[in-house]
């Protein structure tokens, strides 16, 4: 079942490169374009910091900071290859996004981001982006759940007694 999650990883890899191949072939010389009018385009943004482009022009921190997530993400699937299919899902969806954008930061020496949802004024972001938040949603519920189980399972442990009703 191990391998199986480092083939998600490059599944996420491929989905995330080949969007931003895409994006760099099609929609580099167009300022925007809407995809549903007001709340959907698709606008090339060069993004030169962290997620969101936070702390821009930061590139060697965040190259070190990604890489040592990414071996660390990488050795976990490793060590855990009998764990939570879920959990361990979710760690293939963030570590494919980290390598996609570290791909990126790389060669370019940007990000690229395409995916502008306009319905709320927030941040233009890409595939790899995409798949480490739902990741990091992934892995919340899965440690809210595991927690929830130990509760119940705990609470549902008939007390010890020594024989007399105590």
């Amino acid at each position: 079942m191990f391998p199986l999650y480092f083939l998600i990883a490059a599944a996420v890899v491929g989905v995330d490169q080949l969007t931003k191949y895409l994006v760099l072939k099609h929609l580099t010389h167009v300022a925007t374009l809407p995809l549903i009018n007001g709340a959907l385009h698709l606008t090339y943004v060069e993004n030169r910091g962290a997620a969101f482009g936070m702390l821009s022009n930061s590139r060697w921190v965040f190259m070190i900071v990604s890489s040592a997530v990414i071996v660390i993400m990488t050795a976990y699937l490793i060590i855990n290859r009998g764990g939570a299919v879920l959990g361990n899902i979710a760690v293939s969806f963030v570590l494919g996004g980290g390598i996609g954008n570290m791909i990126d930061r790389i060669w370019r020496g940007f990000v690229v981001d395409f995916i502008d949802f306009r319905l709320i004024n927030f941040y233009v972001f890409n595939a790899a982006d995409s798949f480490v938040c739902v990741g990091c949603g992934l892995l919340i519920f899965v440690l809210i759940k595991n927690e929830l189980a130990a509760r119940k399972a705990k609470k549902n442990r008939a007390p010890e007694s020594d024989g007399d009703g105590r």
